[in-house]
């Protein structure tokens, strides 16, 4: 360690965390990343998958505003598609398979050259405190480390349990020491923590299976990149490899090796590796269902709630008993990885009913086992104990973000951690705090939905979450966060200044398509004719970027919707705006339903809006209470 005390120090090296010291760091604060093991930091311990539905809304999000999971995906990432093809572009997705030994790599690598940022490998065992104030934490070899703020972000470490069957080990992830000091600490300063449990699958041989009994699912081409750097190399390889600069495969590769190996091991999106599709069947789901008492979660030795969206290969066979069979998606781990991720068939059962489960999966007849599948119980921390800016409202200057608030998802750990180091940054500058509203981002919708309805299950975002999808879509990133980006500073102006031109020159041809006629008819109207595009129009401008195509296309043919629901956001905006002063007494207003008064002494909401979402809080509550703050008080 190099200094006596640092503004930021960052505990834990997950997605959440790194995330969180970037930011720190990028803002100008003097951050400390505290994690068990430097090799671990980064690392992809389940699925080495990003996105999916409404996940890579917060990727890209993270990119616009300066986050690092995008670029980290799209350069190690050998596999891309694009999901939901066939609806509108609101719910339009994008998932890629990383390769889970070079993407922790290229993490470490980024914060190692990041300026303002240590690492000490260490363990926290307490956050420490005097008189109530924060003054950093105290770990088991380095002892007291001060800090202005502490950011926890510790993942399934929480007092972690590895289970596989009825044995139990404390694990933080399986061959990874668990935290129970620290949750024992955080106890001790009064944060109500519960239990919650996630699961993974076995890891099997690639060379055992036999592929020819399973449906080839190959990537998308042109691969479907996330972040808007690799996105730009992208078009200037096609743009080169058009004119005859490049040749060959191999010279594809090696085009843009302008970085570090480690942080550019292959051009992004090249050589595509296939995933593929095979099923359970009633033999599988009689092995399970002959050995549940067997399996942690029904032999009684799990208290934590589940992932309701990713459920264990348990829970499917007893809860969706009438099925038949299920998908087993058989993911490659990495280019030169032997580990296939069979996704969806995370259990908790004993390895050898687990290998007489995958054995009679088709094309897993022969499977070898490199690891058996586990569950893992922890504790969280339930997030109505934070602010929108996840600051805990116990503690000033301490943060939360990750898994330790309920949510589930290396994305929706990113998104928060970037927040709480944002927020605990700026707070060490005197800097106004830092939130997203729901109106705003897919990460805003996360938060506000953590901090005013919590969670009693792991919390997993999907896109019916936000009531302004439309506006928040995954291709319009840049421009809706355009002023919010700005208003961080963490990416180059030269970037900001381009993405405004873009914009700029979106309008202006939106506004020429609709002053432009060809046969009486608008060219903004023919554009919104059904299996038209932009390419197809008479007068269009020649090579437009595919990019701001794809934006005068959507904001034409949806602009009805689209203006309708910004209208809906000015209305909501209003409530958002009438701020609850600290004087309100919920006891004093009895004209509030019991279980209103209750909620909002529990919540502390913000604002009118949070307090409308409030489960338990009625509009008629929410009357009153508006009615309350406009009359002031000094009134009866």
């Amino acid at each position: 360690m190099k200094k006596s005390i640092y503004d930021i120090i960052v505990v834990g090296g997950g997605h959440a965390g790194y995330e969180a010291a970037l930011a720190s760091a990028r803002i100008g604060a003097s951050t400390l990343l505290i994690t068990i093991n430097n090799k671990y930091i980064g690392r992809l311990p389940c699925n080495p998958s990003i996105g999916g539905i409404a996940k890579s809304h917060i990727v890209c999000e993270l990119d616009a505003l300066g986050g690092e999971q995008a670029r980290a995906t799209d350069h190690t990432g050998i596999q891309f598609r694009t999901l939901n093809t066939r609806k509108g572009p609101a719910v339009q997705a994008t998932r890629a398979q990383c390769d889970k030994a070079l993407f922790p790599v290229r993490i470490q690598k980024t914060i190692e050259l990041q300026d303002n940022l240590e690492v000490l490998e260490d363990i926290v065992l307490e956050v420490w405190t005097e008189n109530g104030k924060l003054r950093g934490v105290i770990t088991r070899s380095a002892g007291k480390v001060k800090a202005k703020s502490v950011v926890i972000a510790t993942g399934t470490f929480l007092f972690g349990r590895v289970l596989i069957g009825m044995e139990s080990s404390k694990q933080g992830r399986i061959g990874e020491e668990s935290s129970d000091e620290l949750s024992f600490s955080l106890k001790g300063l009064g944060f109500e923590l519960g239990r919650m449990k996630t699961g993974t699958p076995p890891r099997l041989h690639k060379d055992s299976l036999d592929y020819g009994k399973m449906e080839i699912q190959p990537g998308d081409e042109p691969p479907p990149l996330f972040s808007r750097q690799a996105r730009k190399e992208q078009k200037m390889f096609y743009m080169e490899h058009q004119s005859g600069l490049t040749d060959s495969g191999k010279n594809k590769k090696q085009l843009f090796h302008v970085e570090h190996p480690a942080l550019h091991p292959w051009f992004p999106g090249s050589d595509q590796i296939p995933c593929y599709l095979t099923h359970t069947n009633e033999t599988t789901h009689q092995i399970i269902a002959d050995n549940l008492k067997k399996s942690a979660m029904y032999g009684g030795k799990i208290e934590g709630t589940g992932v309701r969206y990713c459920p264990s290969i348990e829970d499917k066979i007893v809860k969706f008993s009438g099925r038949s069979a299920h998908h087993v998606f058989v993911e490659p781990e990495g280019r030169n990885n032997a580990r296939i991720y069979p996704n969806g068939t995370s259990n908790s059962l004993p390895e050898d009913v687990q290998k007489e489960m995958i054995r009679s999966i088709a094309g897993m007849e022969n499977a070898q086992f490199i690891r058996p599948g586990y569950a893992i119980e922890y504790d969280f921390s339930p997030p109505t104990q934070l602010f929108h800016t996840l600051e805990t409202k116990l503690v000033e200057n301490l943060y939360f973000a990750g898994q330790i608030n309920g949510t589930t998802g290396y994305e929706e750990a990113a998104g928060q951690g970037f927040i709480a180091g944002v927020n605990a940054a700026r707070k060490t500058f005197d800097l106004p705090p830092f939130v997203l509203s729901r109106n705003e981002a897919y990460i805003g919708v996360l938060i506000d939905d953590l901090v005013t309805k919590g969670t009693d299950e792991p919390y997993r975002m999907f896109t019916s979450r936000s009531e302004h999808r439309l506006t928040l879509r995954q291709d319009n990133v840049y421009f809706r966060l355009l002023d919010r980006t700005k208003e961080l500073g963490i990416v180059a102006e030269s970037e900001t200044s381009e993405i405004s031109n873009d914009w700029k020159n979106i309008q202006a041809e939106i506004q020429r398509l609709g002053k432009t006629f060809s046969d009486g008819t608008s060219l903004a109207k023919l554009l919104c004719r059904q299996g038209m595009s932009y390419n197809m129009l008479p007068g269009r401008i020649k090579n437009l970027d595919s990019d701001i195509m794809n934006q005068i296309e959507v904001e034409i043919k949806y602009a009805g919707y689209i203006t309708r629901e910004k209208r809906r956001i000015e209305a909501a905006g209003k409530q958002e705006g009438l701020k609850i002063p600290a004087w309100i007494d919920y006891d004093q207003i009895k004209s509030l339903r019991y279980e209103a008064r209750e909620k909002l002494k529990n919540v502390q909401p913000e604002n009118l809006g949070q307090a409308s979402r409030i489960s338990g809080v009625n509009p008629t509550d929410t009357t009153i209470l508006s009615m309350w703050i406009k009359r002031g008080p000094n009134l009866e």
